[in-house]
């Protein structure tokens, strides 16, 4: 298991997706996985920043990368404000552009991209869990 905590801002999205990509290669998944596995990881420290840690510019976030039961699982613990995914509708993707609502790709994509996407409002904030399985 590796941790590690980032600040709260765009400009750390490379280190994010690089920390994921690292792990998921360590753990013998295709190039193909981790592609999805970064992009998934990518929109999940997006959505934090943008919205858990909204008008905080001093905030950080945790991600945790676990392999077991060839399963990696990351794990998202950020300290903002919370927030249910299962609110959010699902954004219609044969929608003209122009028609599309903001947002919600994010969790579109995430879920789309991963096996298992598990959010829990914690008494200290949020707790997102990714998990990709091998094969």
């Amino acid at each position: 298991m590796t941790a590690i905590n980032f600040p709260a801002r765009f400009e750390y999205l490379d280190e994010i997706r690089d920390f994921v990509g690292e792990n998921a290669r360590a753990c013998g998944f295709s190039e193909r996985d981790v592609y999805s596995i970064q992009l998934a990881a990518d929109e999940a420290a997006s959505n934090v920043i943008e919205h858990a840690y909204e008008g905080i510019s001093n905030a950080s976030f945790e991600f945790v990368c676990d392999y077991r039961d060839d399963r990696l699982v990351i794990t998202v613990i950020d300290h903002g404000k919370p927030f249910d995914p299962s609110k959010v509708a699902l954004p219609d993707i044969k929608a003209d552009l122009s028609d599309r609502k903001i947002g919600g790709l994010g969790i579109f994509l995430m879920r789309k991209l991963m096996d298992e996407v598990r959010y829990e409002i914690t008494p200290s904030g949020n707790r997102l869990t990714l998990v990709k399985r091998k094969g």
